[in-house]
C-alpha cells in the first residue's frame, strides 16, 4: 500500500476520531443548535477541500458524481432538492464541524499579539450564555485537527501538499 492509499484510509479513521470528539459538543449545544437535515444556510458554493478529502468522496460517490447532477450555484453542489447532503457520511471536516461553537487563534505578525476570536452559525445564537463567555473547552477549536488534515494532504500528494479541490467539480455534469 502506498502513501496515498494510507492517506485515504486515514482520513476515513480520522472523520471517525472527529466526529467522536464533537459528538460531546453537539450534545452541550443541543439546545443552540439549530441545524437538522435540510438546514443548508452554511452549505454554500464554492467550497474547497484538500485533494484527500476530495478523493475519499470521489472512492465513495462513484455513482452519484458520474449520474447526477449537482445543486443549482450558490448552494453547496451535494446538496439534494430539500437541502440535504447526498455525501453526508462521507462529508468533509468542515462540513463535520458546521454549526458548532468555534474558537482560534490569530497571531498578528507585526506586533506579535495573540487574539482569540469566536464564533457561530447566526441561526445557532439563542438566549443563554454568549459564545464570547463560554469556556473554552465548549468550543470547537479550529487549528489542531486541520494540522493532521494537513499531514495526510501532504503524504496523499507530496508534490502539491496544498492542493485544494473545488467540490461541485467532482461531478462529471
Amino acid at each position: 500500500m502506498n502513501l496515498s492509499q494510507r492517506a485515504l484510509l486515514m482520513i476515513a479513521k480520522l472523520h471517525d476520531v472527529l466526529d467522536e470528539l464533537v459528538t460531546p459538543l453537539h450534545q452541550l449545544h443541543d439546545h443552540r443548535l439549530q441545524c437538522s437535515k435540510g438546514c443548508s444556510s452554511c452549505c454554500v458554493d464554492d467550497l474547497t477541500v484538500f485533494e484527500v478529502e476530495a478523493q475519499h468522496i470521489v472512492e465513495h460517490a462513484e455513482e452519484l458524481l458520474a449520474t447526477a447532477t449537482p445543486a443549482p450555484k450558490g448552494q453547496c453542489a451535494f446538496l439534494d432538492p430539500e437541502g440535504a447532503c447526498r455525501v453526508y457520511h462521507y462529508r468533509p471536516y468542515v462540513c463535520r464541524t458546521q454549526g458548532l461553537p468555534l474558537r482560534w487563534v490569530e497571531e498578528d505578525p507585526q506586533t506579535l499579539e495573540i487574539t482569540e476570536y469566536r464564533d457561530i452559525c447566526p441561526l445557532n445564537i439563542v438566549e443563554g450564555e454568549p459564545v464570547a463567555l463560554l469556556p473554552a473547552e465548549q468550543l470547537w477549536a479550529i487549528g489542531p485537527f486541520e494540522s493532521k488534515l494537513n499531514e495526510l494532504q501532504q503524504a496523499f500528494n507530496p508534490d502539491e501538499p496544498q492542493k485544494r479541490i473545488a467540490l461541485r467539480s467532482l461531478f462529471a455534469s
